[in-house]
């Protein structure tokens, strides 16, 4: 922790132009001598927050770093009042539509003091409904998490492929209990699609904002286990991954018998036509209600403007090129046409094991 709290704050003070850091850092070495920890201002939880986004290798969209708004609610640790910061994280990020970057940095974790814990990946996930012949009704990805709210008292929601999970929190010093979140922090958008007028019968929806929720803000040493934090969707997201991954919604099969394809042999590129018309529909829908997305093209573009930026103010820029590369059309975006570094650097938004091990409950993947 000495180090990483001297490294942390040698560059905030570097980049901030705050002169001398050195007695900053003998005040944190004093601090963490007696206590085991060191508390962060206001202004270097703000900055390590958006350094976090920064660093984030698997991050398209992280041209906006320096407009995260930060909201400090360190003094927050019981499961009811992380739950209720929670449903007004979704209300301020959503903005009826107008998607604001955010990040809630609720309580650290201090020597023999836990900080709380969310369980969900997202605050807004939808429910899967494991079925006795084994198919899954909703999201198959939260299944786990679908039964363990249920063990926990949750009685379920209506059934459909659509229900949002309550979220579940472990408080300081407590066992995890579960908060249904409140109507009005739950932006949805129906799916249509610019042609074809039966789309909407379908029923199909995703929520307006992805707010990630069980992944640890490393800051100088510290970790903050609970720091829900949400740009705004690419559509590719919601169209070519959330809805179209065999093993999530799965619904190119029955969507390309709707459009009349061949699907008796992958050469008819039945898949690839659909994922076109579902990822336009996406993009179409979240226009037509007013609520921000972004597309692969522009994002792929203004990813490369960050590189730029980033490489004449001389710092390295980490990044995974098998998810900055969008999962549609990817040869077909300037992402796609160049190599990456992955660089570890800190700070950084991690993943602890811990969080896998509640969040999946019964041994599938959470997050990537």
């Amino acid at each position: 922790m000495l180090r990483a709290a001297a490294e942390f704050l040698t560059l905030h003070h570097t980049e901030q132009r705050l002169g001398d850091p050195s007695r900053r850092i003998a005040a944190a070495r004093a601090e963490i001598a007696g206590t085991g920890t060191y508390r962060h201002t206001t202004e270097e939880l703000v900055f390590g927050a958006r350094v976090a986004w920064r660093n984030a290798n698997r991050c398209i969209g992280r041209l906006y770093w320096h407009s995260l708004r930060v909201r400090d609610r360190r003094e927050v640790r019981t499961a009811q009042d992380v739950a209720d910061a929670s449903a007004d994280h979704l209300r301020e990020a959503t903005r009826d539509g107008r998607i604001r970057a955010l990040i809630t940095v609720f309580a650290p974790d201090e020597p023999g003091r836990p900080g709380p814990r969310i369980w969900n990946e997202q605050l807004i996930r939808y429910a899967g409904y494991a079925r006795p012949d084994g198919s899954v009704t909703g999201d198959p990805r939260n299944a786990g998490l679908t039964a363990l709210a249920r063990r926990l008292g949750w009685p379920g929601g209506p059934g459909t492929p659509f229900d949002v999970l309550p979220l579940v929190v472990q408080g300081a010093g407590e066992g995890p209990r579960w908060f249904t979140l409140p109507d009005d922090a739950v932006l949805e958008v129906p799916l249509e699609h610019p042609e074809y007028t039966w789309w909407r019968s379908l029923g199909l929806r995703w929520h307006a904002v992805p707010a990630l929720a069980n992944m640890c803000l490393e800051i100088g040493g510290i970790c903050y286990p609970t720091a829900p934090f949400n740009g705004w969707y690419m559509g590719t997201e919601i169209g070519a991954r959330n809805l179209a991954d065999a093993d999530r919604y799965d619904l190119l099969p029955f969507l390309a018998e709707r459009l009349g394809l061949d699907t008796r042999t992958d050469r008819s590129l039945w898949k690839d036509r659909t994922l076109v018309e579902l990822n336009r529909s996406v993009l179409y829908s979240f226009d037509r209600a007013g609520v921000t997305v972004t597309d692969h093209h522009t994002e792929s573009r203004h990813f490369l403007t960050h590189l730029g930026r980033e490489e004449r103010k001389g710092r390295r820029v980490g990044a995974d090129w098998s998810w900055i590369v969008p999962p549609i059309s990817g040869s077909a975006t300037p992402v796609f046409h160049r190599t990456y570094e992955t660089v570890e650097q800190r700070p950084a938004y991690v993943h602890h094991p811990e969080a896998h091990e509640r969040a999946r409950g019964d041994g599938g993947e959470v997050l990537v």
